[in-house]
Order: structure tokens, then sequence, then C-alpha cells
């Protein structure tokens, strides 16, 4: 596999997991991806101002201020006025489980890797290569900055 081919590869994994997570309450539509790369940056980086988060990210800085004040309105992060600049909010994961946070969680991948993969024949092999990943390469592991195993919009 080369660096292309692995990239496609995650692209294909976010869309899968985009598909598997539960709607929004609030019947929202789209912004799922921008919520899910500013979650995992705030995971990364606590205590960011929206303007950090947003040249870490590439997110265009109103993207990120929305995709915030969904984080925030579900209960998934908390802000605070930064005390070098108080014009300025920094971000961080909330310290509690909201109930989006607990439902995100508690959403399986078997329906979307199902239909990605045309049925379940290879749905318990693929689980269990992902299960390796994850235990690889997720947030916390060997210093790596990968995606965010928290809450949703």
């Amino acid at each position: 596999m080369n660096g292309v081919e692995l990239f496609l590869l995650g692209r294909t994994l976010m869309k899968i997991g985009e598909e598997a997570m539960p709607a929004p309450r609030d019947g929202r539509t789209g912004g799922t991806r921008a919520v899910l790369i500013v979650l995992s940056d705030i995971v990364a980086h606590p205590d960011s101002a929206v303007g950090q988060i947003a040249a870490r990210t590439g997110l265009p800085q109103s993207q990120v201020s929305t995709a915030v004040a969904r984080l925030r309105e579900t209960g998934s992060v908390v802000t605070a006025p930064d005390p070098d600049d108080r014009r300025r909010s920094l971000v961080r994961t909330a310290a509690g489980t909201s109930e989006r946070v607990a439902e995100v969680r508690a959403t399986r991948i078997d329906a979307a890797l199902t239909a990605t993969l045309g049925g379940g024949e290879h749905v318990a092999e693929v689980k269990a290569a992902l299960d390796t990943l994850a235990r690889h390469l997720s947030p916390g592991t060997h210093g790596t900055s990968a995606s965010a195993d928290g809450p949703a919009d």
C-alpha cells in the first residue's frame, strides 16, 4: 500500500463512519465531517481558540465556529474565556458524557459496513482488522493524533 492508497482508504473509512452515525436530533443535515474534524482537533489540542483550530484543520473559521457551537449544544465540548485575551474563548472536551455522546458511542458500524461491502460475508473480518488498527493507531497510542473516539454533532 502506498500513501495515496492509504489516504483513499482513510476517506472510505470516514464515509463509513459518517454513515454509521445516528442522525442529529435537531434535524440538521450536513456538516458532520467538519464537526468530527473539529472534535478530533479539540481532543488533541485542548484549550484551543477557534482561530487555532481553523489554522490546524484548514477549515474556514466560520465553519469551525459553527462546529464548536453544535458540539457545545450537544454537551460534547465546553468553552471558557481565554485568561490571556478575554475576547477569545478556549474550547475543550466536556468532562461528562451527555446523552448525545452516549448515543454516538453506542452506535455500531455493522449496518454501514454491510452496506459498503455489499453483504455481511466479510463484516466480521473487516471489523477484526479495524479493531487491530484502532488498537495501534487511536489517539493516545504511540503519540498519534488520529481522530477522536468521541461525540459527534
